[in-house]
């Protein structure tokens, strides 16, 4: 399957990648912790947002499969350099609801607080919007106490709060 899949991420077809990514989802819950490996490695090849989010998705499930492995994975991450792993690290939680780990994806907004990289300043706005249908309150406050959030971020974090 491994193999498949980085001869789908070679092509030059996106839609190659999409059915990579199919494939990927179709085993993800067999695959062992070290999987985590191949997943940034995925992330990290021929990087676009849709295939980024897609991947953050799988990270996500493979991670609440593997709670041992999401602080040491995101910290390294974080710390990469690499803004589509960091994206990933800031979106990876979008479906945990209120199993959300607020306080890791605030620490990792702020830490990415002074970033222009538009797909930083959007992920961050959307991992607060989707946190902002268990916790509207806890998004409000956030907000207004960090000035420092970009335009953008507190627009997208805020938008289903304030309709």
């Amino acid at each position: 399957m491994k193999t498949l899949a980085r001869l789908c991420f070679e092509d030059e077809h996106r839609e190659l990648q999409y059915f990579a990514l199919e494939m990927v989802q179709k085993t993800l819950k067999k695959q062992p912790a070290e999987f985590i490996d191949f997943l940034e490695e995925l992330i990290i090849t021929k990087s676009w947002w849709d295939t980024v989010d897609w991947l953050a998705k799988l990270v996500g499930i493979h991670f609440k499969k593997h709670p041992q492995l999401i602080v040491p994975t995101t910290e390294r991450w974080m710390a990469s350099g690499n803004f589509w792993l960091q994206r990933v690290c800031l979106i990876f939680q979008l479906t945990y609801r209120d199993k959300t780990d607020f306080d890791l994806m605030k620490k990792y907004i702020l830490h990415l607080a002074s970033s222009k990289e538009f797909f930083l300043q959007k992920g961050a706005g959307w991992a607060l919007r989707q946190h902002s249908r268990t916790d509207p309150q806890g998004i409000t406050d956030f907000v207004q106490e960090n000035p420092q959030l970009a335009p953008l971020t507190k627009r997208e974090a805020l938008r289903l709060i304030e309709n």
